[in-house]
C-alpha cells in the first residue's frame, strides 16, 4: 500500500464546451492533480447529461487520486452522464485510486502501456506528537463527551477501541470502492478484493486483469465511439471549463486542505490516493 502525507493539488478543468454552442460536439473533461470535492465541477459534469449538443464525453484522467468523497461525487456525476450518452475514459500517466474510481462509469477505458492505475484502496493517516510534547515539558488535555471523541489525536496514540473504530470506517469505504469496481467491470467482488491490496498496475497489467479495456489514447477512443456508438470521429471536441484560474487552483487547494482536516483537527479525510514517493 502506498500513501501520501500533506500533499495538495487541484482538479483542473480545461475550456467550456459552449465553444460549439448550437452544434453537436464531444466534450472533453480533463481531471488532473489530486481530486477533491468540487461542487462547481460536479454541477458542470452533471449538466452534460441533458446538453443536447454534447454527443459524447471523453474523460481524460491524469491523477494519483484524492479524497474518497471527492472521487465518489465525481464518479456519481459521470455515472449520470453515462446513463444518457456515451462516456469513454482516456488515462494519462496516472489514473490511480480515486483517479481509477472516477474512470469506472465509462463504457470503455483506454490506458497506455505505461499508465499507472488501480491502487484500489483507502488510507486514513494521523500523527502522534506526544513524545515531542513530553520533551518540551508540555501537556495537552481534552474534555471529551465519549471515549472515541479524541480518537485519533496528535497528543497521544490510538487506543485499541479507537483503532478498531477507525479501521471500521476505512473498511466500510474500501468495501464501497470494491463494489463500484465489481459492478462497473462485471467482476466478482472476491476477485476485485484479490486485486485491491493497494498496489498500482501498469496499463498493460491492468488490461490483462480486466481493469481497463484497451491500450490506446484519444484517437483510439474516438475511433471506438464512431464504430460502436455512431459518434462521428470528425465531430469537434471542446474542453469543459469552469470558474476562474483562482477557483481551479487556489480555491480547489484550500478545499482539499479543509477536507484533509475532516474529522476534527487530528485526522485527515480518508484518501484514495497513490504516490510513488511515499511507500509503506
Amino acid at each position: 500500500m502506498v500513501a501520501i502525507v500533506g500533499a495538495v493539488g487541484y482538479v483542473a478543468i480545461g475550456g467550456r464546451s459552449a465553444a460549439f454552442a448550437g452544434g453537436q460536439h464531444i466534450t472533453r473533461v480533463n481531471v488532473s492533480g489530486v481530486i477533491s470535492a468540487n461542487r462547481q465541477l460536479i454541477q458542470a459534469v452533471t449538466a452534460l447529461a441533458k446538453d443536447r449538443n454534447v454527443a459524447a464525453v471523453v474523460l481524460a484522467v491524469d491523477s494519483p487520486g484524492g479524497s474518497v468523497s471527492g472521487g465518489e461525487s465525481l464518479h456519481d456525476a459521470l455515472e449520470q452522464v453515462a446513463a444518457a450518452k456515451p462516456v469513454v475514459t482516456v488515462m494519462g500517466g496516472t489514473a490511480a485510486s480515486a483517479g481509477y474510481m472516477i474512470s469506472l462509469p465509462a463504457a470503455r477505458i483506454f490506458a497506455s502501456n505505461a499508465t499507472l492505475t488501480g491502487s484500489i484502496g483507502v488510507i486514513l493517516e494521523t500523527g502522534n506528537a506526544g513524545g515531542l510534547l513530553d520533551k518540551l515539558g508540555l501537556t495537552a488535555e481534552a474534555i471529551i463527551s465519549g471515549p472515541l471523541k479524541d480518537q485519533p489525536s496528535f497528543t497521544h496514540g490510538l487506543s485499541p477501541a479507537g483503532r478498531e473504530y477507525l479501521q471500521a470506517l476505512v473498511g466500510d469505504m474500501f468495501g464501497q470502492f470494491v463494489t463500484m469496481v465489481a459492478q462497473a467491470r462485471h467482476m466478482d467482488e472476491a476477485k476485485v478484493r484479490e486485486l485491491a491490496d493497494g498496489r498500482a498496475y501498469t496499463g498493460r497489467q491492468a488490461l490483462a486483469l480486466g481493469l481497463v479495456d484497451q491500450i490506446g489514447g484519444e484517437p483510439d477512443a474516438r475511433a471506438w465511439l464512431e464504430k460502436e456508438k455512431g459518434i462521428k470521429a470528425d465531430l469537434p471536441i471542446a474542453d469543459l471549463k469552469l470558474g476562474s484560474f483562482y477557483d481551479r487552483t487556489v480555491g480547489a487547494t484550500l478545499g482539499l486542505i479543509s477536507q484533509r482536516l475532516g474529522l476534527d483537527s487530528s485526522v485527515g479525510l480518508p484518501m484514495a490516493i497513490w504516490d510513488p514517493l511515499l511507500v509503506r
